[in-house]
């Protein structure tokens, strides 16, 4: 059999992503009528970027912002949505995840699966202006998702304010605007008794 030509590579990775489509995420549409899955969340939190990019911490790309975000979770077809809150399933992430990139973006000619992996690996590093970022978007939107839903994932699955708290606080990192909107939408659901607050005993 002769090697794949480059067209047949790049159509054989456009057919395996179209597996992103069937991974569920435990968030809720706005509406809260069921679960998103990653194709839709990748291209929400996408088009996000592009209408944010003004809040960002410092100067991005704004271009290279919305390449991060758009391969960011493509290694969800094989590992899987880890849940932000799931102690367990975050152990074996990062092993699951870049078992996941060798594979999806090895589907490439060569040039390209390396583009690819070096996006993934960027965001996943976070170092960049343009990851910290995409990074701040993508924390940002489940908790849009969990205000708009009447925290219905969180309440689904015993998610407490300060475990929120603490995972919103690299969202400032990339911006401090979204951040403080992240903020403010933690206690406006604390206040409306959407998002369970324990208090400390006497």
């Amino acid at each position: 059999m002769s090697p794949a030509t480059a067209l047949e590579q790049q159509i054989r990775f456009i057919v395996e992503i179209d597996r992103l489509k069937t991974v569920l995420r435990q968030n809720y549409l706005v509406g809260g009528s069921r679960r998103e899955n990653t194709a839709e969340h990748s291209w929400h939190v996408t088009l996000m970027a592009l209408v944010l990019s003004e809040h960002a911490a410092a100067p991005v790309d704004r271009a290279r912002v919305l390449e991060l975000l758009l391969v960011h979770d493509l290694v969800e077809i094989d590992a899987g949505d880890t849940f932000a809150y799931d102690n367990q399933g975050s152990e074996t992430k990062l092993a699951r995840e870049q078992a996941a990139a060798e594979r999806i973006f090895g589907l490439l000619p060569e040039a390209q699966a390396r583009q690819l992996r070096e996006l993934w690996d960027e965001y996943e590093a976070s170092e960049t202006p343009e990851a910290r970022f995409a990074l701040s978007l993508d924390r940002l939107m489940p908790m849009l998702h969990n205000a708009l839903s009447e925290g219905r994932a969180w309440r689904a699955n015993g998610v407490i304010a300060d475990k929120v708290r603490q995972r919103a606080e690299s969202i400032s990192h990339g911006s401090p605007a979204l951040g403080a909107l992240a903020r403010e939408l933690i206690e406006s659901s604390v206040a409306a008794g959407h998002l369970a607050d324990p208090k400390p005993g006497p």
